[in-house]
Protein backbone atom coordinates (compact mmCIF):
# COMPACT_ATOMS: atom_id res chain seq x y z
CA UNK A 1 0.00 0.00 0.00
CA UNK A 2 1.23 3.45 -0.73
CA UNK A 3 1.92 6.10 1.71
CA UNK A 4 1.64 9.07 -0.82
CA UNK A 5 -1.51 10.19 -2.90
CA UNK A 6 0.24 9.26 -6.05
CA UNK A 7 -2.20 7.57 -8.38
CA UNK A 8 -4.37 10.40 -10.63
CA UNK A 9 -7.32 9.00 -12.26
CA UNK A 10 -8.49 11.28 -15.02
CA UNK A 11 -12.26 11.32 -16.38
CA UNK A 12 -13.33 13.32 -19.39
CA UNK A 13 -16.69 14.72 -18.61
CA UNK A 14 -19.53 13.45 -21.01
CA UNK A 15 -16.89 12.69 -23.78
CA UNK A 16 -18.70 12.00 -26.73
CA UNK A 17 -21.42 14.58 -25.96
CA UNK A 18 -19.01 16.68 -25.39
CA UNK A 19 -16.66 16.47 -28.58
CA UNK A 20 -20.02 17.17 -30.38
CA UNK A 21 -20.89 20.01 -28.80
CA UNK A 22 -17.38 21.85 -29.13
CA UNK A 23 -17.29 20.93 -33.22
CA UNK A 24 -21.19 22.20 -33.50
CA UNK A 25 -21.39 25.31 -31.67
CA UNK A 26 -25.73 25.55 -32.24
CA UNK A 27 -25.46 22.64 -29.91
CA UNK A 28 -23.52 24.31 -26.78
CA UNK A 29 -25.65 24.46 -23.68
CA UNK A 30 -28.11 22.47 -25.23
CA UNK A 31 -28.81 18.85 -24.52
CA UNK A 32 -27.05 16.54 -26.45
CA UNK A 33 -27.70 12.16 -26.82
CA UNK A 34 -25.24 9.98 -28.67
CA UNK A 35 -25.73 6.83 -29.21
CA UNK A 36 -27.99 4.67 -31.26
CA UNK A 37 -30.45 6.88 -33.07
CA UNK A 38 -32.47 3.97 -34.33
CA UNK A 39 -35.64 2.64 -32.51
CA UNK A 40 -33.20 -0.17 -30.81
CA UNK A 41 -30.44 2.09 -31.02
CA UNK A 42 -29.14 3.08 -26.75
CA UNK A 43 -27.83 5.74 -25.50
CA UNK A 44 -23.75 5.80 -24.88
CA UNK A 45 -23.05 9.31 -23.66
CA UNK A 46 -25.55 12.19 -22.62
CA UNK A 47 -24.30 16.03 -22.25
CA UNK A 48 -25.06 17.69 -18.56
CA UNK A 49 -27.55 19.26 -19.90
CA UNK A 50 -29.69 16.18 -21.19
CA UNK A 51 -28.82 14.85 -17.46
CA UNK A 52 -30.82 16.65 -15.62
CA UNK A 53 -33.93 14.86 -17.79
CA UNK A 54 -33.06 11.82 -16.33
CA UNK A 55 -30.68 10.60 -19.10
CA UNK A 56 -28.03 8.43 -18.95
CA UNK A 57 -25.84 5.69 -20.12
CA UNK A 58 -27.18 2.80 -21.44
CA UNK A 59 -30.94 3.70 -21.15
CA UNK A 60 -32.48 2.69 -24.22
CA UNK A 61 -32.95 5.32 -27.19
CA UNK A 62 -37.00 5.42 -27.04
CA UNK A 63 -36.98 6.02 -23.61
CA UNK A 64 -34.42 8.62 -23.66
CA UNK A 65 -36.75 10.44 -26.50
CA UNK A 66 -39.64 10.34 -24.26
CA UNK A 67 -37.61 12.11 -20.89
CA UNK A 68 -35.73 14.68 -23.22
CA UNK A 69 -37.71 14.79 -26.75
CA UNK A 70 -35.66 18.45 -27.71
CA UNK A 71 -32.41 16.98 -27.07
CA UNK A 72 -29.95 16.59 -30.30
CA UNK A 73 -29.84 12.71 -31.26
CA UNK A 74 -26.57 12.08 -32.94
CA UNK A 75 -24.83 9.06 -34.12
CA UNK A 76 -21.42 8.78 -32.85
CA UNK A 77 -18.30 10.26 -35.18
CA UNK A 78 -15.28 8.14 -33.64
CA UNK A 79 -12.69 9.49 -35.96
CA UNK A 80 -13.19 12.44 -34.10
CA UNK A 81 -13.48 10.94 -29.87
CA UNK A 82 -10.33 8.63 -31.10
CA UNK A 83 -8.16 11.77 -32.94
CA UNK A 84 -9.59 13.78 -29.11
CA UNK A 85 -8.31 11.19 -26.93
CA UNK A 86 -5.05 11.17 -28.61
CA UNK A 87 -4.34 14.40 -27.35
CA UNK A 88 -5.74 14.14 -24.07
CA UNK A 89 -3.34 10.45 -23.53
CA UNK A 90 -0.10 12.34 -25.23
CA UNK A 91 -0.91 14.83 -22.37
CA UNK A 92 -1.01 12.54 -19.40
CA UNK A 93 2.57 10.99 -21.07
CA UNK A 94 4.45 13.96 -21.10
CA UNK A 95 3.61 14.23 -17.52
CA UNK A 96 4.01 10.48 -16.30
CA UNK A 97 5.68 7.27 -18.55
CA UNK A 98 3.12 5.67 -16.40
CA UNK A 99 -0.39 5.85 -17.92
CA UNK A 100 -2.71 2.82 -18.05
CA UNK A 101 -5.22 4.52 -20.38
CA UNK A 102 -9.00 2.32 -20.01
CA UNK A 103 -10.77 3.57 -22.26
CA UNK A 104 -11.14 6.82 -24.96
CA UNK A 105 -11.84 9.23 -22.02
CA UNK A 106 -10.24 7.69 -18.53
CA UNK A 107 -6.49 6.54 -17.55
CA UNK A 108 -4.60 5.81 -14.49
CA UNK A 109 -1.18 8.31 -14.06
CA UNK A 110 1.50 7.21 -11.78
CA UNK A 111 2.67 10.40 -10.15
CA UNK A 112 5.65 8.45 -8.97
CA UNK A 113 6.96 8.43 -11.89
CA UNK A 114 6.11 12.21 -12.86
CA UNK A 115 9.75 13.34 -11.43
CA UNK A 116 7.68 16.06 -9.25
CA UNK A 117 9.69 17.31 -6.34
CA UNK A 118 7.61 15.17 -4.15
CA UNK A 119 4.47 14.08 -2.89
CA UNK A 120 3.17 16.32 -0.39
CA UNK A 121 -0.69 16.97 -0.89
CA UNK A 122 0.19 20.06 -2.27
CA UNK A 123 2.25 19.18 -5.22
CA UNK A 124 -0.23 16.57 -6.32
CA UNK A 125 -2.88 19.36 -6.11
CA UNK A 126 -0.97 21.61 -8.24
CA UNK A 127 -0.01 18.92 -11.29
CA UNK A 128 -3.41 17.65 -11.55
CA UNK A 129 -4.62 21.58 -11.97
CA UNK A 130 -2.20 22.03 -14.55
CA UNK A 131 -3.15 18.84 -16.16
CA UNK A 132 -6.58 19.92 -16.45
CA UNK A 133 -5.98 22.89 -17.79
CA UNK A 134 -3.56 21.32 -20.38
CA UNK A 135 -6.48 18.91 -20.87
CA UNK A 136 -8.66 21.96 -21.69
CA UNK A 137 -6.33 23.20 -24.47
CA UNK A 138 -5.28 20.37 -26.21
CA UNK A 139 -8.71 19.09 -26.63
CA UNK A 140 -10.46 23.10 -27.68
CA UNK A 141 -11.93 23.36 -24.35
CA UNK A 142 -13.12 20.02 -23.18
CA UNK A 143 -13.36 19.29 -19.37
CA UNK A 144 -12.00 16.52 -17.28
CA UNK A 145 -12.90 15.79 -13.62
CA UNK A 146 -9.41 14.04 -11.80
CA UNK A 147 -9.09 11.95 -8.61
CA UNK A 148 -5.96 11.80 -6.69
CA UNK A 149 -5.47 9.17 -3.73
CA UNK A 150 -3.18 6.33 -2.28
CA UNK A 151 -4.81 3.96 -4.86
CA UNK A 152 -6.30 3.19 -7.51
CA UNK A 153 -9.77 2.30 -6.04
CA UNK A 154 -9.79 5.09 -3.74
CA UNK A 155 -8.53 7.58 -7.81
CA UNK A 156 -11.41 6.30 -9.44
CA UNK A 157 -14.19 7.09 -6.29
CA UNK A 158 -12.43 10.46 -5.92
CA UNK A 159 -12.86 11.55 -9.47
CA UNK A 160 -16.79 11.03 -9.39
CA UNK A 161 -17.29 13.44 -6.64
CA UNK A 162 -16.38 16.95 -8.15
CA UNK A 163 -18.01 16.07 -11.63
CA UNK A 164 -17.94 17.64 -13.90
CA UNK A 165 -14.87 20.07 -14.40
CA UNK A 166 -13.27 19.26 -10.60
CA UNK A 167 -10.79 17.87 -8.54
CA UNK A 168 -10.66 15.70 -5.82
CA UNK A 169 -7.10 14.68 -3.71
CA UNK A 170 -7.59 12.61 -0.84
CA UNK A 171 -4.73 13.28 1.52
CA UNK A 172 -3.06 10.24 3.21
CA UNK A 173 -4.52 8.40 6.14
CA UNK A 174 -7.51 10.20 5.22
CA UNK A 175 -8.98 7.06 2.60
CA UNK A 176 -11.50 5.68 5.11
CA UNK A 177 -13.05 8.48 6.71
CA UNK A 178 -14.24 9.26 3.00
CA UNK A 179 -15.53 5.58 2.42
CA UNK A 180 -17.25 4.94 5.30
CA UNK A 181 -20.52 7.22 4.98
CA UNK A 182 -20.56 6.12 1.14
CA UNK A 183 -23.03 3.11 -0.36
CA UNK A 184 -21.39 0.18 -1.07
CA UNK A 185 -22.18 0.48 -4.76
CA UNK A 186 -19.30 2.53 -4.96
CA UNK A 187 -16.64 -0.61 -5.19
CA UNK A 188 -16.19 -1.71 -8.70
CA UNK A 189 -18.02 -5.24 -8.79
CA UNK A 190 -21.03 -4.32 -6.74
CA UNK A 191 -24.04 -4.15 -9.14
CA UNK A 192 -27.44 -4.48 -8.75
CA UNK A 193 -27.70 -8.38 -7.84
CA UNK A 194 -24.50 -7.79 -5.50
CA UNK A 195 -26.02 -4.93 -4.16
CA UNK A 196 -29.65 -6.68 -3.18
CA UNK A 197 -27.76 -9.60 -1.57
CA UNK A 198 -25.90 -6.98 1.02
CA UNK A 199 -28.70 -5.08 1.39
CA UNK A 200 -30.49 -8.42 2.48
CA UNK A 201 -27.62 -8.93 4.96
CA UNK A 202 -28.25 -5.34 6.48
CA UNK A 203 -25.12 -4.00 4.86
CA UNK A 204 -26.00 -0.14 2.73
CA UNK A 205 -22.75 1.50 3.70
CA UNK A 206 -19.22 0.53 3.44
CA UNK A 207 -18.99 1.16 7.05
CA UNK A 208 -21.39 -1.41 7.79
CA UNK A 209 -19.38 -3.62 4.57
CA UNK A 210 -16.31 -2.89 7.03
CA UNK A 211 -17.76 -4.10 10.29
CA UNK A 212 -18.46 -7.77 8.59
CA UNK A 213 -15.91 -10.50 8.73
CA UNK A 214 -14.03 -12.06 5.71
CA UNK A 215 -15.68 -15.78 6.03
CA UNK A 216 -18.75 -14.21 6.44
CA UNK A 217 -18.45 -12.04 3.30
CA UNK A 218 -17.08 -15.18 1.28
CA UNK A 219 -19.83 -17.35 2.54
CA UNK A 220 -22.15 -14.63 1.51
CA UNK A 221 -20.55 -13.62 -2.08
CA UNK A 222 -18.19 -16.36 -2.88
CA UNK A 223 -14.22 -16.52 -2.64
CA UNK A 224 -12.92 -14.23 -5.34
CA UNK A 225 -16.19 -11.41 -4.81
CA UNK A 226 -16.18 -11.81 -0.68
CA UNK A 227 -12.10 -11.10 -0.36
CA UNK A 228 -12.18 -8.35 -2.77
CA UNK A 229 -14.70 -6.08 -1.12
CA UNK A 230 -13.34 -7.41 2.26
CA UNK A 231 -10.01 -5.80 1.36
CA UNK A 232 -11.72 -2.53 -0.35
CA UNK A 233 -13.82 -2.06 2.58
CA UNK A 234 -10.55 -1.62 4.44
CA UNK A 235 -9.03 0.74 1.73
CA UNK A 236 -6.89 -2.05 0.92
CA UNK A 237 -5.64 -1.66 -3.23
CA UNK A 238 -1.87 -2.49 -3.95
CA UNK A 239 -2.71 -2.53 -7.93
CA UNK A 240 -0.20 -1.13 -9.77
CA UNK A 241 -0.45 1.26 -12.78
CA UNK A 242 0.07 -1.08 -15.29
CA UNK A 243 1.14 0.91 -18.99
CA UNK A 244 -0.14 -2.61 -21.46
CA UNK A 245 -3.48 -3.93 -19.92
CA UNK A 246 -3.40 -7.38 -21.01
CA UNK A 247 -6.74 -8.19 -22.59
CA UNK A 248 -9.03 -10.57 -20.42
CA UNK A 249 -11.40 -11.67 -23.24
CA UNK A 250 -12.16 -11.63 -27.00
CA UNK A 251 -15.57 -11.04 -28.54
CA UNK A 252 -18.07 -10.41 -31.36
CA UNK A 253 -21.88 -9.46 -31.30
CA UNK A 254 -24.46 -8.00 -33.85
CA UNK A 255 -27.77 -6.45 -33.07
CA UNK A 256 -30.43 -7.04 -35.22
CA UNK A 257 -32.93 -4.81 -37.07
CA UNK A 258 -35.72 -7.45 -36.96
CA UNK A 259 -36.32 -10.27 -34.34
CA UNK A 260 -34.45 -13.37 -35.64
CA UNK A 261 -37.28 -16.06 -34.77
CA UNK A 262 -35.14 -18.89 -37.18
CA UNK A 263 -33.05 -20.89 -35.22
CA UNK A 264 -30.91 -22.49 -38.48
CA UNK A 265 -30.18 -18.80 -39.08
CA UNK A 266 -28.78 -18.08 -35.14
CA UNK A 267 -26.13 -21.17 -35.29
CA UNK A 268 -25.00 -19.62 -38.55
CA UNK A 269 -24.77 -16.18 -37.24
CA UNK A 270 -23.07 -17.84 -33.69
CA UNK A 271 -20.71 -19.67 -36.20
CA UNK A 272 -19.68 -16.53 -38.25
CA UNK A 273 -18.71 -14.59 -34.88
CA UNK A 274 -16.76 -17.59 -33.62
CA UNK A 275 -14.56 -17.92 -36.69
CA UNK A 276 -14.24 -14.23 -36.37
CA UNK A 277 -13.25 -14.50 -32.19
CA UNK A 278 -10.84 -17.40 -33.35
CA UNK A 279 -9.39 -15.14 -36.04
CA UNK A 280 -8.92 -12.11 -33.53
CA UNK A 281 -7.10 -14.19 -31.52
CA UNK A 282 -4.94 -16.08 -33.96
CA UNK A 283 -3.77 -12.63 -34.57
CA UNK A 284 -2.84 -11.55 -31.12
CA UNK A 285 -1.14 -15.37 -30.18
CA UNK A 286 -3.63 -15.81 -28.15
CA UNK A 287 -6.17 -18.80 -27.23
CA UNK A 288 -9.18 -19.26 -24.73
CA UNK A 289 -10.72 -22.01 -22.99
CA UNK A 290 -14.08 -20.31 -22.36
CA UNK A 291 -16.92 -19.91 -24.38
CA UNK A 292 -19.31 -17.69 -23.75
CA UNK A 293 -22.59 -16.54 -25.41
CA UNK A 294 -24.83 -13.60 -25.12
CA UNK A 295 -28.44 -13.29 -26.32
CA UNK A 296 -30.79 -10.53 -25.79
CA UNK A 297 -34.61 -11.94 -26.27
CA UNK A 298 -37.31 -9.96 -27.73
CA UNK A 299 -38.21 -8.64 -24.91
CA UNK A 300 -34.80 -7.18 -23.94
CA UNK A 301 -34.30 -9.83 -21.30
CA UNK A 302 -30.30 -10.58 -21.78
CA UNK A 303 -29.05 -14.53 -20.97
CA UNK A 304 -25.51 -15.90 -21.01
CA UNK A 305 -24.34 -19.29 -21.15
CA UNK A 306 -20.53 -20.69 -20.53
CA UNK A 307 -18.78 -23.37 -21.35
CA UNK A 308 -14.54 -24.51 -20.08
CA UNK A 309 -12.69 -26.64 -22.82
CA UNK A 310 -10.22 -28.85 -20.98
CA UNK A 311 -7.30 -26.87 -23.03
CA UNK A 312 -7.15 -23.46 -25.06
CA UNK A 313 -8.10 -23.70 -28.66
CA UNK A 314 -7.85 -20.50 -31.02
CA UNK A 315 -10.10 -22.74 -33.67
CA UNK A 316 -13.33 -21.27 -34.80
CA UNK A 317 -15.01 -24.32 -35.70
CA UNK A 318 -14.06 -25.48 -32.14
CA UNK A 319 -15.55 -22.60 -30.59
CA UNK A 320 -18.60 -22.04 -33.21
CA UNK A 321 -19.46 -25.59 -32.29
CA UNK A 322 -19.62 -24.80 -28.48
CA UNK A 323 -21.72 -21.81 -29.08
CA UNK A 324 -24.44 -23.53 -30.84
CA UNK A 325 -24.32 -26.10 -27.84
CA UNK A 326 -25.29 -23.29 -25.70
CA UNK A 327 -27.69 -22.03 -27.55
CA UNK A 328 -29.27 -25.23 -27.58
CA UNK A 329 -30.09 -24.43 -23.52
CA UNK A 330 -31.89 -21.33 -24.53
CA UNK A 331 -35.41 -20.55 -25.40
CA UNK A 332 -35.72 -18.54 -28.08
CA UNK A 333 -39.15 -18.80 -29.90
CA UNK A 334 -40.28 -15.30 -29.20
CA UNK A 335 -36.93 -14.03 -30.82
CA UNK A 336 -33.82 -12.62 -30.29
CA UNK A 337 -32.37 -9.43 -31.22
CA UNK A 338 -28.87 -9.37 -30.43
CA UNK A 339 -26.29 -12.37 -30.63
CA UNK A 340 -22.92 -12.34 -29.33
CA UNK A 341 -19.45 -14.99 -29.12
CA UNK A 342 -16.52 -14.46 -26.71
CA UNK A 343 -13.53 -16.44 -25.39
CA UNK A 344 -11.96 -15.86 -21.80
CA UNK A 345 -9.21 -17.41 -19.80
CA UNK A 346 -6.51 -16.28 -22.30
CA UNK A 347 -3.25 -18.11 -22.69
CA UNK A 348 -0.41 -17.58 -24.96
CA UNK A 349 -0.39 -21.58 -26.50
CA UNK A 350 -3.04 -23.80 -28.11
CA UNK A 351 -3.57 -27.14 -27.50
CA UNK A 352 -4.42 -28.99 -30.61
CA UNK A 353 -8.15 -30.42 -30.98
CA UNK A 354 -7.27 -34.16 -31.05
CA UNK A 355 -10.90 -35.57 -31.50
CA UNK A 356 -11.78 -33.24 -34.25
CA UNK A 357 -15.68 -32.47 -35.44
CA UNK A 358 -17.72 -34.34 -33.83
CA UNK A 359 -19.28 -37.24 -35.50
CA UNK A 360 -22.42 -36.12 -37.50
CA UNK A 361 -22.61 -32.19 -37.02
CA UNK A 362 -22.85 -30.57 -40.02
CA UNK A 363 -21.76 -26.84 -40.04
CA UNK A 364 -23.78 -24.20 -40.72
CA UNK A 365 -23.94 -22.85 -44.25
CA UNK A 366 -22.59 -18.95 -43.79
CA UNK A 367 -25.77 -17.15 -43.75
CA UNK A 368 -26.75 -13.67 -44.75
CA UNK A 369 -28.79 -11.15 -43.01
CA UNK A 370 -32.01 -9.20 -44.95
CA UNK A 371 -29.85 -5.94 -45.26
CA UNK A 372 -31.75 -3.39 -43.75
CA UNK A 373 -32.01 0.35 -45.55
CA UNK A 374 -29.27 2.10 -45.65
CA UNK A 375 -29.08 5.86 -43.62
CA UNK A 376 -26.43 7.21 -45.81
CA UNK A 377 -26.92 10.55 -43.83
CA UNK A 378 -27.44 9.59 -40.22
CA UNK A 379 -27.65 12.49 -37.94
CA UNK A 380 -24.67 14.19 -36.95
CA UNK A 381 -22.36 13.56 -39.55
CA UNK A 382 -19.79 15.59 -40.73
CA UNK A 383 -20.60 16.52 -44.87
CA UNK A 384 -19.03 18.98 -46.80
CA UNK A 385 -21.29 21.05 -49.56
CA UNK A 386 -19.06 22.22 -52.70
CA UNK A 387 -20.19 25.83 -52.26
CA UNK A 388 -21.04 26.30 -48.22
CA UNK A 389 -18.43 24.12 -47.03
CA UNK A 390 -18.19 22.00 -43.83
CA UNK A 391 -20.74 20.84 -41.91
CA UNK A 392 -22.90 18.47 -40.48
CA UNK A 393 -26.36 16.43 -40.87
CA UNK A 394 -29.26 18.42 -38.92
CA UNK A 395 -31.86 15.48 -40.51
CA UNK A 396 -32.51 13.39 -43.08
CA UNK A 397 -35.51 12.23 -44.83
CA UNK A 398 -37.72 11.34 -47.78
CA UNK A 399 -35.22 12.14 -49.92
CA UNK A 400 -34.04 14.84 -48.46
CA UNK A 401 -31.02 16.02 -46.33
CA UNK A 402 -30.92 19.01 -44.07
CA UNK A 403 -26.97 20.53 -42.85
CA UNK A 404 -26.55 22.73 -40.69
CA UNK A 405 -23.10 24.59 -41.98
CA UNK A 406 -20.61 25.34 -38.86
CA UNK A 407 -16.86 24.37 -37.61
CA UNK A 408 -15.48 24.40 -33.72
CA UNK A 409 -14.03 27.36 -35.24
CA UNK A 410 -17.28 29.40 -36.44
CA UNK A 411 -20.48 30.64 -34.44
CA UNK A 412 -23.64 29.07 -35.63
CA UNK A 413 -23.89 28.61 -38.52
CA UNK A 414 -27.04 28.42 -41.47
CA UNK A 415 -29.08 25.53 -42.00
CA UNK A 416 -29.97 24.30 -45.26
CA UNK A 417 -32.21 21.29 -46.78
CA UNK A 418 -30.34 19.68 -50.21
CA UNK A 419 -31.25 16.58 -52.32
CA UNK A 420 -30.22 13.84 -50.58
CA UNK A 421 -28.37 12.71 -54.23
CA UNK A 422 -27.04 16.12 -54.32
CA UNK A 423 -23.61 15.34 -56.25
CA UNK A 424 -22.31 18.84 -54.10
CA UNK A 425 -22.97 17.43 -51.10
CA UNK A 426 -20.42 14.69 -49.70
CA UNK A 427 -19.85 12.45 -46.81
CA UNK A 428 -16.81 13.43 -45.02
CA UNK A 429 -14.28 10.90 -44.75
CA UNK A 430 -11.92 11.66 -42.14
CA UNK A 431 -7.98 10.32 -43.21
CA UNK A 432 -7.03 6.67 -42.68
CA UNK A 433 -4.92 5.57 -39.76
CA UNK A 434 -1.65 4.31 -40.06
Amino acid sequence: MRTTASILHLDLDAFFAAVEQRDKPSLRGKPVIVGGTGGRGVVSTASYEARKFGVGSAMSTREARARCPHAAFLGGRFHAYRETSKRVMQVLRDLSPLVEPLSLDEAFVDLAAAGLPDLDVATVTEAGERLRASVHEVTGGLTATVGIASSKFLAKVASELDKPDGMTVVPPGTELDLLRPMKVTVIPGVGPATAERLRRAGIHTIAELERVGEDELVGLLGQALGQGLWRLARAQDSRPVVVEREAKSVSVEGTYDTDITDRRLMEGLLTRQAKEVGTRMRKNGTSGRTVTIKVRLHDFTTLSRSSTLSSPTDDGSTIARVARSLLGDLDTTGGVRLLGVGMSGLADWVQEDLFGDEPGEEEPEDVVLPEPPRRSWPPGADVVHDEMGPGWVWGAGSGVVTVRFETAETPPGPVRSFRADDPALHRFEPPAED
